[in-house]
């Protein structure tokens, strides 16, 4: 079935995409309904315009901070910008410009910080690392897995999470040890060995997800071996 996917879609139509006639979902393939699709498409556009909104009011909340705010509502206000740049990274359409904007007013505000950091080495060597921790978070979310594997509401069910591990690109595949840990990654290992095993079982075997599967349990091995010994 052709049907009209956009090309930059939002969480639930990019589920949908990842679901839409790929045996890994189950067997037979399963195929997106046109309605289902619609529905989706309206959700994320309904969130865009929730997330243009809140984040006008947002950026009207940092331009009339008072000189003299107080460190917790600063932080506060931190945070919020940090939570709008992530959901910016998993909505439909090319948000770059906001995302840059969100970016800037951060480091307007960890400018502040540090200026109330002082001389502080302790202080100045934290922020240091959550600055290195925060460019690192924000590089992973232009991963679209990512950004749909943390979103709160997340679009992928538990019982689909191997199959679309399993369907990731090569580098969603490889952000999964800073998604999940030892436990987490064999269990994943599990579900995606029973996945493969039905589908074996029908005739149906998939050669690119048998090296995902392969790929996977050397993560799940490396994982468990440095728990281990940690």
């Amino acid at each position: 079935m052709d049907l009209p996917f956009t090309d930059r879609p939002g969480r639930r139509e990019r589920h949908l995409r990842r679901r839409h006639e790929n045996p890994l979902f189950g067997w037979p393939a399963p195929e997106v309904e046109p309605a289902a699709l619609l529905a989706a498409q309206r959700a994320d556009h309904e969130e865009l315009e929730a997330f243009a909104t809140a984040l006008h009011a947002l950026v009207r909340r940092a331009v009339d901070l008072p000189p003299e705010t107080g460190s917790d509502e600063i932080l506060t206000l931190k945070e919020d910008l940090e939570r709008h740049y992530e959901q910016a990274c998993g909505l439909a359409g090319d948000h770059a410009a906001e995302k840059t904007g969100i970016a800037r007013l951060i480091e307007v505000i960890m400018g502040v910080v540090r200026g109330h950091a002082g001389s502080d080495p302790l202080a100045t060597q934290e922020l240091a690392q959550e600055e290195a921790a925060r460019v690192h978070h924000f590089r992973l979310l232009e991963l679209p897995l990512v950004v749909d594997l943390l979103h709160p509401e997340s679009p992928v069910a538990p019982e689909e999470l191997a199959a679309t591990v399993l369907s990731a690109s090569d580098a969603e595949f490889a952000a999964l040890p800073e998604l999940f840990d030892g436990s987490e990654l064999a269990l994943l290992v599990e579900q995606a060995e029973a996945r493969l095993t039905e589908l074996a079982d029908v005739g149906f075997d998939l050669a690119g997800a048998r090296a995902r599967l392969a790929a996977l349990q050397t993560l799940s091995a490396a994982a468990d071996g440095s728990g281990a010994t940690g």
